[in-house]
């Protein structure tokens, strides 16, 4: 398979395209051993912009995927919109949930429905006989209060761990346990959003720590995307082959191809950069960007830069340049060897033994500090960075706040100002 995608963006470069869209990952690997991340450069180089999903392998440390630094690597997140849902049991009790039904297809449902945990494998009925008419998705503990919805044909919906512990708990000390279906079609401007999916692969980046990765976060939950008439929804099913157009899908293979479509409006000088440097921080509420698994403010490692903002990247004022050449910097500063490099490259590059190479120096968007004080490690760190003006002349002031008294943070100087487009200015802190 490696070979088969390095061919296929060797392909497109050779097409002229100006946006290459990776739904996919081949692991974490180092960068070259990674066909993705050797195609990206040789991407980069002539100038195409590289976007590609961070993973669906969320709640655990360092699960990213294609974590390269020429790579703009994409989380997913949720948006404003729902799908609503309630299951009603007989003692009363009502728990929400979402579902893709539409309101107009089930005023309500009342026939033989069945409990299943969310991701046990367990919803593939192969004959009508023993197939429920409707089933409640219950979140397990790796999920929390994540919501997606489940794209099936019958009825259904998806509960919250919580509310999917109750219903079972329920279902074991009734007698005769009943429910009620009830579906309420779609609700927009829904509030918090967005939230960073459950699912969503998280750092830091195993392969090289100091560059913080995701860098955004993009719509990758219950998201209407286009769909194969080659096969039906239910592949496992061979009763419910219904032929479709659209099916509602979650995973970072949505949120990538909404950063590559916003990258392909803008066809900007630093795309990644006007794109991180533009990111919101938090929600429609005004409120920090939550975890959907706990409801608990997210960090960096989840939303990277934060959530894409389309507009704002249009005018980023500042942006952090890099070329070709500051990437084969960087495997240098991450102690490649020239055979290594000539691997990701494809072509012969040694590195300047007089020439000190760190990563702290690379003009990447955002920092990232390692600070190990199992070993005693601690004292000053300096970073540097360069910023090229794209808006003119202006004067930009830093405030850096950190969230931890453990750590202070100092910007020298706190304050640049730009005459006119393209002044470049540095910064350390």
């Amino acid at each position: 398979m490696s070979s088969d995608v390095l061919s296929a963006m060797d392909k497109a470069i050779e097409d002229g395209v100006n946006v290459l869209s990776f739904s996919l990952g081949l692991g974490t690997l180092e960068y070259d051993q990674d066909a993705v991340a050797i195609g990206a450069l040789a991407a980069v180089k002539k100038g195409i912009f590289v976007s590609a999903s961070a993973g669906n392998d969320g709640l655990s440390e360092s699960t990213l995927m294609n974590v390269a630094p020429w790579i703009t690597t994409i989380g997913a997140g949720t948006v404003d919109r729902d799908f609503p849902a309630i299951a009603i049991l007989g003692n009363g009790k009502a728990f929400g949930g979402v579902s893709t039904l539409f309101k107009s297809s089930f005023d309500n449902f009342t026939e033989k429905i069945v409990l299943i945990d969310m991701g046990s494998g367990t919803d593939e009925f192969k004959t009508p006989t023993n197939r429920p008419l409707g089933i409640i998705y219950a979140n397990t503990a790796p999920n929390g209060r994540e919501l997606v919805a489940p794209h099936k044909l019958i009825p259904s919906l998806t509960v919250g761990k919580i509310s999917g512990d109750e219903i079972r708990d329920y279902i074991l000390k009734d007698a005769k346990p009943t429910a009620m279906i009830k579906f309420k079609g779609t609700v927009l401007h829904v509030k918090p959003a967005p939230v960073v999916a459950g699912f969503s692969s998280r750092g830091p980046n195993s392969v090289t720590p100091e560059i913080l990765k995701p860098d955004l976060i993009a719509p990758g939950v219950n998201i209407l995307a286009a769909w194969t008439r080659a096969t039906g929804l239910h592949q496992s099913d061979p009763d419910l082959k219904q032929v479709v157009d659209f099916s509602i899908q979650s995973g970072t293979s949505m949120s990538c191809p909404h950063l590559s479509g916003i990258a392909a409006l803008l066809k900007a000088a630093a795309i990644r950069s006007a794109l991180m440097t533009t990111a919101n921080r938090n929600g429609n509420d005004g409120k920090p960007i939550l975890d959907s698994t706990d409801h608990t403010p997210s960090t960096p490692f989840l939303h990277g830069a934060g959530h894409v903002s389309p507009i704002s990247a249009l005018n980023p004022g500042l942006i952090y340049d890099l070329t070709a050449e500051d990437y084969l910097d960087f495997l240098c500063a991450s102690n490649y060897t020239s055979s290594q490099i000539r691997t990701v490259a494809r072509r012969d590059f040694t590195c300047d033994p007089k020439k000190r190479y760190r990563i702290a120096d690379f003009n990447y968007p955002s920092f990232a500090v390692i600070i190990d004080h199992s070993r005693g490690e601690g004292g000053a760190y300096k970073y540097t960075r360069v910023v090229t003006s794209v808006g003119g002349g202006g004067t930009y002031r830093v405030k850096v706040v950190s969230e931890t008294r453990v750590v202070n943070i100092s910007v020298e100087p706190a304050v640049i100002e730009f005459k006119e487009v393209n002044q470049r200015k540095s910064y350390t802190h």
